[in-house]
């Protein structure tokens, strides 16, 4: 199978419900994500049905997505551009496992890899633990399950951020949640921090930004330190 980028791959020799699954949304603006730039993918699977699904789960996020299923193009693709994320099936007929590894090792040495696998080892999970891969996923794995880890993967390397909206949203959650987790009312929270109720308000519904002196007040009134707060923060993917 040839190597191809984009959205390019035809759904229509997939059974009807993969293509139901496939083609559902996931665009960036939904889960509070934005692209830092471009983001390059390549899949690695000798089930071509299986690299159209995956590009089809990530393809409205904009990624560059390159898809491969001929073992015999699989090294040049590896030696090829760079990629900030490899998504590699395990078991590929012709190829050794290790020796693919060792191939993104010496020519993707920034690419992140997850490792799909229909055939679970303890073996190739230490191989796999051994290589560093990123994450490594059971078939069949929903691709929801996907989607979560390859975002996961890419925000925490910085190829995809918070937007600015999707951060006051929920930082206003987490504010909201530790308040009430607490058992505070909204006045109450307002005599304690002496921020005005209607401010406090509207920081927790996400509908107005607050400023560093705010933050600190609303941290002690909480009784956290304001990075705790900070890491409570979440995108909803």
């Amino acid at each position: 199978m040839r190597i191809n980028n984009g959205l390019g791959h035809p759904l229509d020799r997939l059974p009807p419900e993969e293509v139901e699954l496939d083609t559902q949304t996931w665009p960036a603006d939904s889960n509070g994500l934005y692209r830092s730039g471009d983001v390059r993918i390549l899949v690695m699977d000798d089930d071509a049905s299986i690299c159209r699904m995956i590009q089809a789960a990530l393809g409205p996020n904009d990624f560059k997505i390159d898809v491969i299923s001929d073992p015999t193009l699989m090294e040049s693709a590896i030696k090829g551009q760079p990629y900030h994320l490899i998504i590699l099936d395990y078991v590929i007929p012709g190829l050794e496992s290790e020796q693919v590894l060792e191939w993104i090792r010496e020519y993707q040495s920034q690419a992140s890899v997850v490792v799909v696998t229909a055939y679970p080892s303890i073996d190739s999970a230490l191989n796999c633990l051994r290589a560093r891969t990123y994450d490594y996923l059971t078939k069949p794995f929903p691709l929801a399950q996907l989607q979560k880890t390859v975002m996961r993967c890419l925000e925490g390397r910085g190829l995809l951020r918070m937007s600015e909206s999707a951060l006051r949203e929920s930082l206003g959650a987490a504010i909201r949640e530790r308040r009430k987790a607490l058992g505070l009312t909204l006045a109450q929270m307002a005599q304690r921090t002496g921020v005005s109720l209607g401010y406090l308000s509207q920081i927790e519904l996400g509908k107005n930004s607050a400023s560093i002196e705010t933050l600190y007040k609303i941290s002690l009134g909480l009784g956290i330190k304001m990075a705790e707060l900070f890491q409570t923060i979440q995108p909803s993917v």
